[in-house]
């Protein structure tokens, strides 16, 4: 019986990151929130809590959605560059393709700047990302597959830094081929 309840709730909190996704923390009601959730406002203060503890399990929840997604898609390639490139394309795939732009990114400029708690969540999701690319740019460092730098903490920087600008130039224009463009460059310039 217990595990129904836990379902139900981790349910909830995946529909209310989906309000959260789409309308931001501060444009997010609690309406929206129960009525996405499927139940009562006495509920929600009762088994998860108040807006900003279901947001915050929201966030929790969708960076470590990434995370398990990322790992389940790159541990099979074992190319380090091909990895790197298959991150970067999903990424590019993402960022085109979502309706919503990503929620780490949106919450990293709305909520993180003043909010401990949350900016927790995005250092880990960032540390995550970085981590991850970094151990592959070693990797491709020492197998020869990229030879432009031996630095691979400066390569991980620069590559993780233009998925933040892919977002914004993606929200302002809604180019894809302009995405993908940039993307291909990215790849040609740690690879030569």
């Amino acid at each position: 019986m217990a595990r129904n309840v836990e379902f139900n709730e981790q349910l909830a909190v995946s529909k209310a990151m989906d309000v959260f996704w789409r309308k931001g923390y501060n444009g997010t009601t609690m309406r929206d929130l129960t009525e996405a959730m499927g139940i009562n406002s006495s509920s929600l203060y009762n088994t998860i809590g108040d807006k900003h503890e279901l947001f915050v399990r929201s966030l929790k929840h969708y960076t470590e959605s990434r995370m398990q997604a990322a790992l389940k898609q790159l541990d099979p390639i074992k190319s380090p560059i091909k990895a790197i490139d298959k991150f970067i394309q999903s990424s590019v795939y993402v960022i085109t393709n979502e309706p919503n732009s990503c929620l780490a990114i949106k919450t990293t400029f709305e909520v993180a700047t003043n909010d401990e708690q949350v900016q927790k969540i995005i250092k880990a999701d960032n540390d995550f990302t970085y981590n991850l690319l970094n151990g592959l740019v070693e990797k491709a460092i020492q197998k020869g597959e990229i030879t432009v730098s031996q630095d691979a903490a400066m390569l991980t920087d620069y590559i993780i830094n233009h998925f933040s600008g892919w977002h914004e130039s993606f929200i302002i224009h809604k180019d894809k081929t302009r995405i993908k463009n940039m993307a291909t460059f990215l790849l040609k310039q740690i690879t030569q």
